[in-house]
């Protein structure tokens, strides 16, 4: 019951450093460990984050047993993710970083993860949540500070993740041509992106009233924004707009996607603009845009050549 407690106390991104620790301090070479998939992540591209929830989920499990992850017997490992398992569909991503962990812990030192007997991921099929026209307009006009309504503007109007809003400098934006430069996105791969009118005007405007230091939204510390800081921004500005939809900032991306798709925009353009890498996760956009009339008939109305 003990060993229970400890998995179901999960932690949340501030205590990502003391659960870490604590495994480097009391489990023989989880430091090593820890120290070998930094270098690699960072070598191979990988974001912080899937340092963050690999290193996590290893270091309960190292804590739970006293002992190296991949010293461990596969009936151990088994043992493990049925009592995460049995928390429920609350602890979904802590199972899937788990076993996330263990292949790429596996894949890093040379080992074959199957002799831990790891089961495969698949996940519910979930589409994407969409905002209407109308929402995204109410969404904006509850915003009364200029800066809200670029954060909002740019996670819609070019389809920005929160760490690219994060990461945008005054120089990225080139308002005389009209284009965006992300840097450095998802994969490490840089995209340019149309601004258009509206957007290059508000920055253009924004620019002249705050004068941002390194990082077009920075905090008094020249520090980029946080992740947590734009959500609030988009949540704030939802319940003001009396938008009951469970929506939240990646779902302006979405939006994006599927509005450019209902008008007509190719989808391989779609997929360069979202610096997506496999046109398969563009492809989902499919499933919730809503088709264009001119497209869509009935193959009965054209037997009779009714359409």
């Amino acid at each position: 019951m003990q060993k229970q407690q400890t998995i179901m106390s999960r932690t949340v991104a501030k205590d990502y450093v003391p659960i870490v620790q604590q495994a480097c301090d009391k489990v023989t070479g989880f430091s090593q460990l820890y120290k070998e998939m930094e270098r690699s992540i960072s070598i191979n591209g990988k974001s912080q984050s899937a340092l963050i929830n690999y290193s996590r989920q290893l270091a309960h499990l190292a804590l739970h047993y006293n002992c190296m992850p991949l010293d461990l017997d596969p009936e151990q490992v088994m043992d493990y993710l049925h009592l995460v398992k049995r928390q429920g569909t609350e602890s979904a991503s802590f199972f899937n970083f788990t076993v996330h962990g263990m292949r790429y812990a596996c894949k890093m030192r040379g080992l074959e993860y199957t002799q831990f007997s790891l089961p495969g991921l698949k996940g519910p099929r979930k589409l994407p949540i969409v905002l209407n026209g109308s929402e995204v307009k109410a969404l904006l006009g509850a915003c009364k500070l200029l800066k809200h309504r670029l954060i909002i503007g740019l996670c819609y109007g070019c389809g920005l993740r929160s760490s690219e809003v994060q990461n945008l400098q005054p120089s990225h934006a080139d308002l005389e041509r009209g284009m965006l430069h992300v840097h450095q996105g998802k994969g490490s791969k840089d995209r340019c992106i149309p601004l258009g009118i509206l957007l290059c005007r508000g920055i253009g405007q924004y620019l002249l009233e705050e004068v941002p230091g390194k990082y077009l939204f920075g905090n008094k510390a020249g520090d980029p924004m946080t992740r947590a800081g734009i959500l609030w921004v988009v949540k704030q500005a939802l319940k003001k707009a009396g938008i009951t939809k469970n929506a939240h900032t990646h779902t302006l991306r979405h939006s994006f996607a599927t509005h450019l798709l209902e008008q007509g925009v190719n989808i391989l353009v779609i997929k360069e603009l979202l610096g997506h890498k496999q046109i398969e996760t563009t492809m989902t956009y499919l499933h919730v845009a809503k088709p264009m009339p001119c497209n869509v008939f009935s193959p009965l109305d054209s037997l009779y050549r009714l359409a």
